[in-house]
């Protein structure tokens, strides 16, 4: 496979409660030929979460196994639970010609960067710090205490934006999964001019 056959891998970064799996779902629904990264996470799952399709839930042990076999792309601590990408997930993904889209945090996005330069960096930022509250209240998975967390953390994220290819500010869930699409569309476009 030459190089102009490698699929596109896109990285989707932003605070908790900004709407990235929302938008990302949305693009699924009407791009074809491309991926989710389907994270490992020691924390448990959130209502309607399932195994295997939002993420692969398993325990700290088995998480530290993998790391210190080096099978992570990258990995990270966020509000004491481990996430990790495999590395074998994607490369499948990518050498099949298959484009890629990893849901991760601000931590992650830049391992990603480091290891694969070429690799397109997303960040879903909410209207505002307010709204993002807002949302994670409603959303009604957090204690005080751990939203408190959520939101320090949001800002600390917020000003990582500016090192991203793109900011999708999601204000409005359609018009921002168009904008996301056409970011995934336009490098496809690019791709197969050079064929």
């Amino acid at each position: 496979m030459n190089r102009s056959d490698r699929g596109k891998l896109f990285v989707l970064s932003g605070p908790s409660g900004a709407g990235k799996g929302t938008l990302r779902k949305k693009v699924f629904e009407t791009v074809q030929g491309i991926r989710f990264s389907i994270s490992c996470t020691t924390r448990p799952p959130r209502q309607g979460e399932k195994e295997g399709i939002d993420y692969r839930f398993i325990s700290e042990e088995a998480f530290l196994s993998l790391l210190k076999e080096d099978k992570f792309l990258e990995h990270a601590e966020v509000h004491g639970h481990y996430y990790g990408t495999l590395r074998e997930d994607v490369e499948q993904a990518l050498s099949g010609g298959l484009d890629m889209v990893l849901e991760i945090d601000v931590q992650g996005a830049f391992q990603i960067r480091e290891k694969m330069p070429e690799s397109v960096l997303v960040f879903v930022s909410p209207p505002s710090l307010e709204e993002l509250e807002h949302r994670l209240r409603e959303r009604g998975t957090e204690s005080g205490e751990h939203l408190r967390l959520r939101m320090k953390n949001a800002r600390l994220e917020m000003m990582k934006a500016k090192d991203y290819d793109y900011v999708i500010v999601n204000d409005d869930a359609e018009r921002a999964s168009e904008e996301l699409k056409s970011v995934i569309t336009g490098y496809r476009s690019i791709r197969e001019e050079r064929k």
